[in-house]
C-alpha cells in the first residue's frame, strides 16, 4: 500500500506543492458567500453543489487555486475567487475543513455494486483497455481520502456531485489539476459505465 500511494503521489505531481497556512477563525467569516450554495458549515443542502465540510485542507486550497487560475472550469463559481489572496483561500479552506461533514443515504439496491466497486475495484475480463484500481486505493476503506497528499474525501458527498464529476473525467471535461496530460482520474473513469457510475456515486454518498 505504501508504494502505492508514493507511486500516486509521484504520478500527481503534487508532492511538492506548499500553501499557506490557513486560519479558521479568520476563514469563516470569509466563507459567509460560499455558503449560499455550499451551507453556512460546508453541508450543502443541494445535491449538485459538493459538500466541502470535512474535505481536506490541501484539497480545497488547490481546487480553489485552479478555478480562480482557469485550469479548472465551475460556471457557478465564475468571478467569485478573483478578488481573493492566497491567504483568503487558505483561510476559507481550513474553516471548511475543520467543519463535521455529513452523511446522506445509499440506494440499498445499489449498495452491493458500489462496494465492489470503491473497495474492488473493476477487474479487466470485459475491458479491453484493462481493469479499474479500487478507490479506496487513494480515498481510502471509508471514504477520509488522503488529507497530506491532496487526495480529496469522498465520504458522504452528494451521489449527484460525484456522479457528474465522474462523467466529466470520463468525458475529458475536467483533468487533475487542470492538466489534460495527468490521466488518472480520467483512464479510471473510462473504464465506469453509467450503471457503474449510479452505483459508485450511492454508495459513496452513504460511506461513513
Amino acid at each position: 500500500m505504501n508504494k502505492l500511494i508514493v507511486s500516486l503521489l509521484l504520478t500527481l505531481g503534487i508532492t511538492g506543492v506548499a500553501h499557506a497556512a490557513g486560519d479558521a477563525t479568520a476563514g469563516q467569516a470569509k466563507a459567509a458567500v460560499c455558503g449560499a450554495c455550499h451551507g453556512p458549515d460546508g453541508n450543502s443542502p443541494a445535491p449538485n453543489f459538493p459538500k466541502l465540510a470535512g474535505q481536506g485542507e490541501r484539497y480545497l486550497t488547490k481546487q480553489m487555486h485552479d478555478i480562480k487560475d482557469g485550469k479548472r472550469t465551475v460556471l457557478e463559481m465564475t468571478g467569485l475567487l478573483t478578488n481573493l489572496s492566497d491567504q483568503d483561500l487558505a483561510d476559507i479552506a481550513a474553516y471548511f475543513a475543520s467543519q463535521k461533514g455529513s452523511v446522506g443515504a445509499a440506494d440499498p439496491k445499489l449498495v452491493d455494486k458500489g462496494q465492489a466497486l470503491f473497495q474492488g475495484g473493476k477487474l479487466a475480463e470485459d475491458q479491453p483497455i484493462g481493469g479499474m484500481p479500487a478507490c479506496k486505493a487513494c480515498h481510502i476503506a471509508g471514504g477520509s481520502g488522503l488529507a497530506e497528499a491532496g487526495f480529496p474525501h469522498l465520504s458522504g458527498q452528494h451521489a449527484q456531485y460525484t456522479a457528474k464529476q465522474l462523467k466529466e473525467f470520463r468525458e475529458k471535461v475536467r483533468f487533475i489539476d487542470g492538466d489534460a496530460s495527468n490521466k488518472m482520474m480520467t483512464d479510471i473513469a473510462a473504464k465506469l459505465s453509467d450503471k457503474d457510475i449510479e452505483a459508485l456515486s450511492s454508495y459513496i454518498q452513504g460511506l461513513h
